[in-house]
C-alpha cells in the first residue's frame, strides 16, 4: 500500500451536517452532525437499527437525504470525479456477482474508475486472496467475501475509507489482521471510518467514537472521554460480617448488593469513605477495591434507551 499521495488533510475530512433521512413514517436518521478527521480510526457505533448503515449510504450517495447532507472535502461523493480513488468503501460484502472471479470483479472496478490494472494484484495480495484470484466469488466463504470487499475499498488507494461491520465472518486471525490494517491506514494520514455494533471490537481498534441511537447523536469523543461519561464506578468490599457492613453503608446513602462471591458491590460511596466508615465502626475489611465498568458496559448504559428490540429484562 502506497501513501495516500499529495493530498492535504482538508480532502480527507467527512462532514455530516444536520443529516436527516425519513422513509415514510420512519425516521432513520434525525439531524446528525459530526466530523470525521484523518489520522485516526473513528468507530461508528450504535445498536442495530440506529441508522449507521443509512448514514454510510447517504455519505456515498446511494440514497438521497431528506434534508442536510454529507461532504468529503466539501463535495458530495457523487460529484467527485475521482470516485474510488478518493473514497473507498465496504458496505455489504455479499453484494457481488457470484459468477465472476475475484480478479474479474476488481478489474471491472479498476477499469470504471481509471485505476491501474496492477492494483488488482496488489490488493488481492494485501488481503490474502492471491491464491483465490481465479475462483468464482459464489464459492467464497463470508470471511473471504469480506476480504474481497476490503480489497475493493483499497483498490483506488484512497485517502478516505468507510467500512460497515468489516469483521463479520472473519476468523480470529482475520480480525487481528483487520485491526492492524485500520491502524496502519490511519497512521498513513487517511480517514478511516468503521461502523460496528460491537463495542469490544472498537475498544481494540478505534481512537475516537461517534455513537448514535435511533438516528440521533449520543457521543462524538475519544474512547477515554466516552468511558468517563458513561460508566458507573463501583466499590467491591469483603468483610466477615457483610450484613452489618451493608446496613452501615446503606444508612450512609449507598446502594449495596451481594456480588455472588461473599462480598458486596457498593455504589454511591467512594472506597476511601467506605474505609473510613469501616474503621470507625470496627469492621475489619479483607478487600476494598474500586472497579470501573468496561467500555462495553458504558456503551450499553448510554444506548439503553435507543435499543429497538429488547430480549427479556435487559433495560
Amino acid at each position: 500500500m502506497t501513501d495516500a499521495g499529495p493530498h492535504g488533510s482538508v480532502d480527507r475530512v467527512i462532514e455530516v451536517c444536520e443529516l436527516t433521512k425519513r422513509y415514510g413514517r420512519t425516521m432513520a436518521v434525525d439531524g446528525l452532525t459530526f466530523t470525521v478527521r484523518p489520522g485516526c480510526v473513528t468507530g461508528f457505533l450504535g445498536p442495530n437499527g440506529a441508522g449507521k448503515s443509512t448514514t454510510l449510504r447517504l455519505t456515498l450517495g446511494l440514497d438521497e437525504p431528506t434534508s442536510g447532507g454529507v461532504t468529503v472535502d466539501g463535495h458530495r461523493f457523487r460529484d467527485h470525479p475521482r470516485g474510488l480513488r478518493h473514497v473507498g468503501a465496504l458496505l455489504d460484502a455479499g453484494d457481488v456477482h457470484g459468477g465472476r472471479t475475484a480478479a474479474a470483479h476488481l478489474s471491472i472496478l479498476a477499469r470504471s474508475n481509471a485505476i491501474a490494472r496492477r492494483r488488482v494484484d496488489e490488493v488481492l495480495d494485501e488481503v490474502g486472496l492471491t491464491d483465490a484470484a481465479r475462483r468464482r466469488i459464489g464459492g467464497f466463504s463470508l470471511g473471504m467475501k469480506q476480504r474481497l470487499g476490503i480489497a475493493a475499498a483499497l483498490l483506488g488507494d484512497p485517502p478516505v475509507l468507510l467500512f460497515d461491520e468489516p469483521v463479520n465472518g472473519l476468523d480470529p486471525e482475520g480480525v487481528l489482521w483487520v485491526r492492524g490494517l485500520f491502524r496502519r491506514l490511519a497512521a498513513e494520514g487517511r480517514t478511516v471510518f468503521v461502523s460496528s455494533h460491537l463495542m469490544r471490537e472498537m475498544e481494540n481498534t478505534a481512537d475516537r467514537l461517534v455513537v448514535i441511537g435511533r438516528g440521533t447523536l449520543i457521543a462524538d469523543e475519544t474512547l477515554a472521554e466516552f468511558a468517563d461519561r458513561g460508566t458507573r464506578r463501583t466499590v467491591h468490599v469483603r468483610t466477615r460480617d457483610t450484613t452489618a457492613l451493608a446496613e452501615l453503608l446503606t444508612s450512609e446513602g449507598a446502594s449495596v448488593r451481594p456480588d455472588g462471591t461473599g462480598g458486596l458491590t457498593v455504589t454511591g460511596l467512594s472506597a476511601r469513605r467506605i474505609g473510613e466508615l469501616a474503621h470507625r465502626h470496627r469492621h475489619m475489611l479483607h478487600e476494598l477495591a474500586t472497579r470501573t465498568a468496561s467500555l462495553e458496559e458504558a456503551f450499553m448504559e448510554l444506548t439503553a434507551d435507543s435499543v429497538e428490540y429488547l430480549a427479556g429484562d435487559t433495560r
